[in-house]
């Protein structure tokens, strides 16, 4: 019997998926490092979301390992380099959170422009601060979609009804343009320069490098906003802090940070920037899409050799 260990909290759909299969299961989560090798040689697959980083010493320790399953899309908490020279295989769940994420894009878009925190924080303290509260609406904006994958695509759909103007910057755009006819395709310096809202959906540059620097911030409008809900070293935050606190731009939505959990921050208490913990995906409904599709794709894999959603 194949035995699978679960490392990260998530829907219990998959648990009861594996046991259904006959596999194996155990749920052991907040586990560190040293004590995940300790159990690691015990099992032939491994589930995580994006809590458990999944190193090179822990993939070097699981000897029967096959498999390592993220319950998301992303995969930069797993060596993937090390997981494909020791002959284990990867696989992520493409599209399972694809719109939670993409909303939550748009509810951060929409918190900045009318200020909906430093709103709701006053009136609970009963300054009724009205006269000092005016945002900005969405219509007629112009939103730069940085990458168009599943999540930028499904952004660019949420906000069609608020009559934008949608640039997108995207290798891959051009093979798909005649499903994308709202959206125009332009080069990244057009984008930051034009666009009233750029939004991040895409992956982290191979060098690890922050696609966004204090260049940039000087050829964007003052009135510009930057969101990100992708990777945490996209946007260096070092930059963006200089750039808010000199009105180089006028605000920032992040979910995603260049350390995580984010304890220290030099954006905390920046009153331009809305700050929340890697909930983008976080949804009751995208967590039993994404539970649901690793455990299906691990369990194909074990027993039927079938390789789906591999990285």
């Amino acid at each position: 019997m194949f035995k699978v260990i679960i490392l990260d909290a998530m829907s219990n759909v998959a648990q009861k998926i594996f046991e259904k299969q006959k596999i194996s299961i155990d749920v052991k989560t907040g586990l560190s490092e040293e004590e995940i090798i300790k159990i690691i040689p015990e099992y032939e697959g491994m589930v995580v979301r994006s809590a458990t980083k999944v190193t090179k010493n822990i993939i070097l320790a699981g000897k029967k390992l096959k498999v390592i399953g993220r319950a998301g899309a992303g995969v930069d908490n797993i060596d993937v380099s090390t997981a494909k020279e020791n002959n284990k295989l990867v696989m992520n769940t493409p599209g399972g959170n694809t719109n939670a994420t993409a909303e939550h894009a748009l509810a951060l878009i929409i918190s900045v422009l009318r200020k909906i925190p430093y709103a709701n924080d006053t009136t609970h303290k009963g300054k009724w601060e009205k006269k000092n509260i005016k945002g900005s609406e969405l219509s007629k904006k112009t939103l730069g979609i940085v990458g168009f994958g599943n999540v930028g695509a499904r952004l660019s759909d949420l906000v069609k009804g608020f009559d934008m103007n949608i640039l997108v910057n995207s290798k891959s755009l051009e093979s798909r343009k005649k499903n994308f006819l709202h959206v125009k395709n332009v080069s990244f310096d057009e984008l930051i320069a034009t666009s009233d809202i750029i939004s991040f959906h895409c992956k982290a540059t191979p060098d690890g490098k922050p696609l966004i620097n204090k260049e940039h911030y000087k050829k964007m409008k003052p009135s510009a906003i930057i969101i990100n809900t992708a990777r945490g070293n996209i946007v260096e935050e070092n930059d963006l802090s200089i750039a808010l606190n000199n009105n180089l731009i006028a605000g920032a939505a992040l979910d995603v940070y260049s350390k995580e959990p984010a304890k220290e921050n030099i954006l905390f208490k920046n009153p331009k920037v809305i700050l929340t913990p890697h909930i983008a995906a976080s949804t009751a409904e995208a967590q039993i899409v994404v539970a649901e599709m690793i455990a299906n794709q691990i369990c194909n894999f074990l027993l039927k050799g079938v390789k789906i959603n591999t990285v």
